[in-house]
């Protein structure tokens, strides 16, 4: 049966830790993953890619499975699923996950023998770092966006989300790090090969964010402590690294300019130390 969370625990119940770190080990709509360490804990955000593709991505950035102390899922398409269930069983990996998405995801997974459930909205601490889950808008049974802190850092991942709520944007507000999704060029999309009824959802309000929106978001949320943003989940047929990058940074002020990462697919980000 899945394990009940406990009550969030103030700041001072977490234990204190130097740093956080963030690697994207892949991102984008053929799988997505995501590391975070403080130090003295790791947790994994999704696990998209098979488990073969999992660990020589954890190889290839030294990173130990057998060490993550907790696997997160966001919502259940095999993109962010894929490798939770054969990752859980082989290194013993605590799984948390909504009630909804585990509802749709077990027969996906397998069986897990541990698993626990978060709710949107109601924060809890695995170890000594502290998340705080919250509702998107994407075509998912209970898709969920995450803060993590830590040490007196925030990252903030939004991805999969057809359009920025002002919860998102509140929960976002005061972040250190960005995990930023950047889906589609507007132009491309339209003029892609992908079917009509693809590009009306892609862009749509359960869809993904596109480089303008994406810009938006950034602009109504960038403060001076914003110290990184990484772009993820960029569509390969209908944007580009470059032309996202550019679209996202533009009209931002010199002395509020975060530094820009952009995460690709086919091989893992650099490990950013916040």
């Amino acid at each position: 049966m899945p394990q009940p969370l406990q009550p969030f625990p103030s700041t001072a119940d977490c234990l204190p830790e130097s740093s956080l770190s963030l690697c994207l080990l892949a991102s984008g709509s053929k799988g997505n993953a995501i590391y975070v360490s403080s130090g003295n804990t790791r947790i994994l955000i999704d696990a998209g890619l098979s488990g073969a593709e999992m660990e020589r991505r954890f190889r290839s950035r030294q990173i130990l499975p057998q060490d993550l102390d907790a696997l997160v899922v966001t919502h259940e398409h095999s993109d962010h699923l894929q490798g939770v269930g054969v990752l859980a069983r082989k290194y013993g990996i605590p799984v948390y996950i909504s009630p909804a998405t585990y509802r749709e995801a077990e027969k996906k997974m397998g069986r897990i023998s541990g698993i626990t459930h978060f709710s949107c909205g109601s924060g809890f601490c695995i170890q000594d770092i502290r998340l705080h889950p919250f509702s998107t808008a994407h075509d998912a049974s209970d898709p969920a966006g995450f803060t993590l802190q830590a040490n007196g850092k925030k990252i903030g991942i939004a991805t999969d989300l057809g359009v920025a709520t002002a919860m998102v944007r509140h929960h976002l507000s005061d972040c250190t790090c960005l995990v930023l999704e950047a889906n589609h060029d507007q132009r491309m999309l339209e003029d892609g090969p992908y079917p009509w009824p693809i590009k009306q959802r892609i862009k749509g309000r359960t869809g993904h964010l596109s480089n303008e929106a994406a810009r938006d978001l950034l602009r109504c949320i960038c403060h001076h402590n914003l110290t990184h943003v990484i772009l993820g989940h960029i569509s390969e047929t209908n944007n580009r690294p470059d032309k996202a990058l550019a679209v996202v940074s533009e009209g931002l002020l010199q002395n509020m300019a975060p530094r820009f990462t952009v995460a690709l697919q086919h091989a893992p980000a650099p490990l950013i130390a916040l």
